[in-house]
Order: structure tokens, then C-alpha cells, then sequence
């Protein structure tokens, strides 16, 4: 009886999360072999909408300079660049007027977070608004024709546009990081093109975002939430605006320096991510289907994807679980549904690997994936011990929070 129950437990979970894997290994297969983007392949000649980049900055002091000198020089007249100093600090004010940017600062410790300080930004561009927002962050690069490219595209489609966003391994990262560096490119180059290429929408990734001034200036920012991004993109889409990926324009940062920096960063994200998946993801789906809205399912199933390392550990667990009650009973459909979903994931990785992931891991690196996934137990741990609640910026150097 007890091994009938389990069997059925089990039957059951492998099929929940035959949902992700099956999104994951298509998004994969759609996204194909393909060259590296070119960027700013838009012409560049002509009238395009006018642009205000919202940059939100936290104690960004050690790298908001290099950030605004990869913004200025793609301007054109009556562009603008705003820097939002959310409770500062340090010198982030200063430097960023000295470099030409437009400043205005922010003090409210009771309400941190950069949903807050995008919502400040917002309502300053309201006096003199531009025909399209981009959100940059601080710590970024703008790859260069980037800014036209999302501007045109945004003007065109009058939807967001979500930029391609890449973070780099530091120089001497070591293996974690550069593991890190190629589940970021599977997470936001590989899965978004392919779920492009399948009609799909796109989820806001924090930076790079481009906005009409219709739609961002009505829209709810006011968030501690630890993934503001992504809840603003359901949100839109819920309106009937879904985001849309474009490949051809770049942002690309740094993953912190620091263990400290780099484990608050992904803890931060893959809680936030996991409090969506429980809170909006099967609502999200279910009010899609009833109302017969691709655009929201799309961005449902995408959602329900967890993080890479997450997803195959709960694959391994469940076929190690299934295997002990087949030796136990016999009953051996379970087992053979979470090694049909381990062969899945696992063509579906190596397929990234070779469409992005040799750029950053050699395909011996990628062989040894099991530790840097087994590091992040913790991470999964603390999300019943210990769950992030509110949003906290990234040490990135050791520095203040």
C-alpha cells in the first residue's frame, strides 16, 4: 500500500515537471545553432523616437562612470540620461553629474528598492516626457547601436523590448563564475530566442528594457519586490503589451567579485524567481487559457521554468526516489519518466553548450556541472529556512550594501 502511494506521489511530481522540462528542451531546440547577434543592426540614419535612459543607482560610486560613457555617445539630440541616486551614500550623485548625466536624488529608507526608484524617475521624465524609456543599470554596458536599435524597435512594435542582457565572468572568477556566465546565457540569450521563435513573448530581465512613454508612465513600479522586472513584465502582458526580445541590441555586466557578493546576487534573484513561479505562474496560466491569450500562456510556461541547477536536482532527487520504489515494488514508471526528463534536460544542455556555452566552459568544464550545482543547495535551503523577503543591493567589491 505504502509503495502503491509513493509511486503515485512520485508519478505525480514527474509529471509537474514534465511542464518545464518539455518548455526547456523546445526552447533549446528552437533557438538553434546561430552566429553571435550583430548589434545595432538597425539603420541608423533617419528620425527615431526620442530616448530618456532611466539609470537607477544605489551606492554605484565605483562604476556608474563607465556605465553613463557607454550611454552619452549614443544619443541624439534630445535624448536625455537620468540618473535616480536611491539613498546613497557615497559619491554616485557627483560623479554621475560630472559626466554629463541629468541627476535627481532620492531619500525614503522605509521603501528601498529599485522599483521605487524607477517609479521617482518616471514621474521627473513626466514634465518633459520622450516617446520611449530605457532602463539601464548602473553597473552596465550599452554595447554600441544598442540604444537605437531598442528605441526603433519599441517606436515600431509600441510594446516593451527587451534588450539581450549577458553577465560576464570576472577575469579571475574561476570555474563557478564562468559555469554561472553560461546558465546566464542559456537563462537570457538561449531560451528567449528560441521562445521567440516559437511565438512567444519575452520576460524583462532589470536592464536593457525599452518602454513607449504610454505604457511605462501608467504603469506600477512602486516595488520592493526582489524581482521587479519580472512582475512588471507579467503585468504588461496581462494589459495586453508583452514584452518582445531583441537580440541585436546588448547590455552586459559583471558578476561580483566577492563569494558574498556573487551568493547574495543569485540568492536574491532564484528566491524571487521561485516566490513568481508559486504566486503568479499557474494564475498566470490559467487566466491565458480561459481567456485564450497565447501571449500570457507563453509567459506563463516560460515562468514556470525554474533555474537550471534547481530543475536537475529535483530531476536527480526524484529519480533516485523513483529507482528505490521500483527496487521496493516493481512499479517503474515513475523512474522511467524522470530519466526520459533527466535525457531531456540533458540534450537540451549541451545543445546550449554548443550554441553559447563554449565561450565560456570547455565541454570537460561542463562535465564536472554537478558540483557547481550541488554548491547552490543551500541557496534552495534557505528558501524554507530562510527566504529572502525584501530586495537588497549586490556587494559587488567587498563594499557597503
Amino acid at each position: 500500500m505504502m509503495a502503491s502511494i509513493a509511486a503515485a506521489v512520485l508519478l505525480a511530481t514527474g509529471l509537474v515537471l514534465w511542464v518545464p522540462v518539455v518548455v526547456f528542451f523546445a526552447q533549446v531546440l528552437a533557438a538553434g545553432r546561430r552566429p553571435s547577434p550583430t548589434v545595432g543592426e538597425a539603420a541608423s540614419d533617419g528620425q527615431r523616437p526620442s530616448v530618456a535612459v532611466l539609470m537607477p543607482a544605489h551606492n554605484e560610486a565605483s562604476g556608474i562612470a563607465a556605465a553613463i560613457d557607454t550611454v552619452l555617445p549614443q544619443f541624439r539630440q534630445g535624448d536625455r540620461l537620468l540618473v535616480v541616486a536611491d539613498n546613497c551614500t557615497d559619491d554616485t550623485a557627483a560623479i554621475a553629474a560630472a559626466r554629463g548625466a541629468e541627476v535627481i536624488e532620492r531619500r525614503d529608507l522605509d521603501r528601498r528598492g529599485k522599483g521605487y526608484a524607477l517609479d521617482h524617475g518616471v514621474r521627473h521624465l513626466a514634465a518633459r516626457p520622450p516617446e520611449i524609456v530605457i532602463v539601464v543599470d548602473a553597473d552596465c554596458a550599452v554595447a554600441r547601436g544598442s540604444i537605437d536599435r531598442l528605441a526603433f524597435e519599441c517606436g515600431q512594435r509600441q510594446r516593451p523590448v527587451q534588450a539581450l542582457y549577458l553577465m560576464r565572468a570576472p577575469p579571475d572568477g574561476g570555474l563557478g563564475a564562468r559555469m554561472a556566465e553560461f546558465a546566464w546565457a542559456v537563462r537570457n540569450e538561449v531560451r528567449p530566442l528560441g521562445w521567440q521563435r516559437l511565438g512567444g513573448p519575452c520576460q524583462l530581465m532589470g536592464t536593457g528594457m525599452a518602454f513607449p512613454w504610454p505604457l511605462i508612465s501608467s504603469a506600477s513600479l512602486s516595488s520592493g519586490s526582489l524581482v521587479e522586472d519580472m512582475q512588471l513584465g507579467l503585468e504588461l502582458a496581462a494589459a495586453g503589451s508583452p514584452p518582445c526580445f531583441s537580440v541585436s541590441a546588448l547590455v552586459t555586466s559583471t558578476f561580483p567579485t566577492t563569494r558574498e557578493g556573487s551568493l547574495e546576487q543569485r540568492t536574491r534573484w532564484e528566491h524571487g524567481h521561485f516566490e513568481m513561479i508559486a504566486t503568479q505562474g499557474l494564475p498566470l496560466l490559467w487566466k491565458g487559457l480561459r481567456r485564450r491569450k497565447f501571449a500570457l500562456v507563453g509567459m506563463a510556461l516560460d515562468l514556470c521554468v525554474p533555474p537550471l541547477a534547481a530543475l536537475v536536482l529535483a530531476l536527480l532527487a526524484l529519480g533516485t526516489c523513483s529507482a528505490v520504489v521500483a527496487m521496493a515494488s516493481g512499479r517503474l514508471l515513475p523512474l522511467g519518466l524522470a530519466l526520459l526528463e533527466l535525457v531531456l534536460v540533458a540534450a537540451a544542455v549541451g545543445a546550449a553548450w554548443i550554441q553559447v556555452g563554449r565561450r565560456s566552459v570547455t565541454l570537460g568544464e561542463l562535465l564536472s556541472a554537478p558540483g557547481y550545482m550541488l554548491a547552490k543547495i543551500p541557496i534552495y535551503v534557505r528558501l524554507f529556512t530562510a527566504r529572502q523577503m525584501q530586495w537588497i543591493r549586490t556587494r559587488r567589491d567587498g563594499g557597503e550594501s
